[in-house]
This record gives C-alpha cells, sequence and structure tokens, in this order.
C-alpha cells in the first residue's frame, strides 16, 4: 500500500442537502472497482492513476485531531469519492478504526459503499447510534449479477450487497439504496427498476433513493466510451446522437421510470424522498437516545 500525506481528512461539508451530513471524510485515495461509469475519473478531481489504492499518511492520528477540533457535533459521511471498504480495507482496517474514532469523539456516520465488508462492521455502528444518527447507503445499480460484472467488475455481484443490507437491517442498522447511476440505453428498464425496488423491500432496506441516468465529463467519458465499446457495441453511437457533449445524461425513459418507481416505493412504504430519508434516520436517533434517559 502507498501512503500520501493529507494534512485533514474531516472536513466541512457545504451543506447538509446530500443525506443530512456535515462533515466528508476520505482516507483512501483512488478506487480499485472499475466501475465504467464512475464520475471521480473526471480530470477535476486531479487523481492520477485512479484505479491505484492509497491511504492517506498517519490517516487516524488526522482524524483524531480534526474531530477534536470540531466545535460542532454532526454526522460524518464516506464514500463519496472512494469507497472505504475497498478490498485493502479487509487487512488495513483504517475505516473500522476511524469509525471507533467517531464513537469515541460523539459524531454521527454516512457511509456509502458497495462492498458487503461493512457488515464486519456492525459492532461499531451499533455503538455509534446509541449516542448518534448512522445511516448506509449500499450502492445497487442493477438486479442483474450478469449485468452488474460488466458494468461493476471488480466489486462484490449485486446479489451479495442485498444481503448486506439484510445482516445490517437484521441487527438494527438504517440502511438502503442508492439506486444512481442509471444508465441509458443498459439499465434504465422499468423491470430491472421495480426489481431492485423490491428485492430492497424484502431485504430490509429502509429507503431507495435513485438518479435516472448518468454524468459524463472528459476523462470520465473517454474511459466509459471504450468500456461501452468493449462490452455494449453500438451503445456509444446512441449516447454521442442523444447526449453530445453534456454533463447531465439523463434516461430517454426516466419520466416514467420515476412514476413506476415512486408507484412501487409507495405500495412498499419505502423512502425515496431525500428530506424523508435524512429526517427518519435523525429522528429515529432523537428517539432513541430519549429511551436512554
Amino acid at each position: 500500500m502507498e501512503y500520501i500525506p493529507a494534512k485533514n481528512i474531516v472536513t466541512r461539508t457545504k451543506g447538509t442537502a446530500w443525506f443530512g451530513t456535515e462533515y466528508n471524510m476520505n482516507i483512501y485515495k483512488g478506487c480499485s472497482h472499475g466501475c465504467i461509469y464512475c464520475d471521480s475519473r473526471s480530470d477535476c478531481y486531479r487523481i492520477e492513476d485512479f484505479d491505484r489504492v492509497r491511504a492517506k499518511e498517519n490517516a487516524l492520528a488526522v482524524i483524531r485531531d480534526n474531530l477534536s477540533r470540531k466545535m460542532k457535533k454532526g454526522v460524518v459521511g464516506t464514500g463519496a469519492m472512494s469507497d472505504p471498504y475497498n478490498p485493502f480495507e479487509k487487512e488495513l482496517q483504517l475505516t473500522r478504526h476511524a469509525l471507533e474514532i467517531i464513537r469515541t469523539h460523539g459524531f454521527g456516520v454516512a457511509i456509502a459503499t458497495k462492498s458487503p465488508l461493512i457488515t464486519r462492521d456492525i459492532d461499531v455502528l451499533n455503538d455509534i447510534r446509541k449516542r448518534s444518527p448512522v445511516i448506509v447507503k449500499m450502492t445497487i445499480t442493477t438486479a442483474d449479477d450478469a449485468l452488474c460484472k460488466k458494468i461493476e467488475p471488480h466489486v462484490p455481484v449485486s446479489s451479495e450487497r442485498f444481503q448486506a443490507i439484510k445482516e445490517l437491517s437484521d441487527h438494527g442498522i438504517y440502511c438502503g439504496i442508492l439506486l444512481m447511476p442509471i444508465l441509458p440505453f443498459i439499465n434504465d428498464t422499468q423491470e430491472n427498476i421495480l426489481e431492485i425496488v423490491r428485492r430492497g423491500k424484502e431485504n430490509g432496506a429502509g429507503f431507495i433513493y435513485p438518479c435516472f441516468g448518468v454524468t459524463l465529463r472528459d476523462k470520465q467519458r473517454e474511459y466509459f466510451y471504450d468500456q461501452l465499446d468493449q462490452h455494449f457495441p453500438t451503445i456509444k453511437q446512441k449516447y454521442m446522437l442523444e447526449f453530445g457533449n453534456q454533463y447531465n445524461c439523463s434516461s430517454p425513459n426516466a419520466k416514467a421510470l420515476y412514476a413506476n418507481f415512486t408507484k412501487e416505493c409507495n405500495r412498499l412504504s419505502m423512502l425515496y424522498k431525500m428530506s424523508d430519508i435524512i429526517s427518519r434516520y435523525k429522528i429515529e436517533q432523537r428517539d432513541t437516545q430519549l429511551t436512554f434517559i
């Protein structure tokens, strides 16, 4: 593992609109998942050799110092730029130890991941939620494991992620699904969307937050198009004709997909609006705290 210097790791977010987080934390840089659509490949993030995972030097000491200086408690989000449960985490346990530090300092946590490895840390997450909000967002883009292997080649397949949601939920962790991105002409079908909603419900997901499209720019677009040529011949031409150089590439079926998605979520009592998801996990935490008084 290569280590890179970092003066700060836990930083203030610009707002709390994204799952109610007040702080952001990235212990690792780069990602080995190989997802063909990853926005973090974009030039603006300045991550060279993106597929090579590196860890922040003295990460735990820096995190401990950062949190001790925060005047206001809040929820620390992680997983925005690099999955905190990449394969190296199994041995290094940097994310686990960071959660222990978050627990000690009385902060909450919001984790985005594609890895069932998160279930290893159920004990720490349950300790954190005794005092502070906890939410886990498992990214699932397709219900088809075969398709998953094409668009997310080095990640545990979707069926394993559904099982991780069940395990988390069975242990009292509030978790759900990030249904994004949905790739036009690839996984933007009603069958795929509704199957993910239903399997989410069956496995104890409390919410599912969608985005019926994908963002594309510069280096990321180049990589994405190269992967389309390898795995989905002729699809690149559809993207070029439909979207040109657009950044936001919404599915042509987005309106119909959203209508059917919300109908099914309402039928199954699954939350899908950001404000409702934030309220649920933060209010539930407040109510839990009251039971300890």
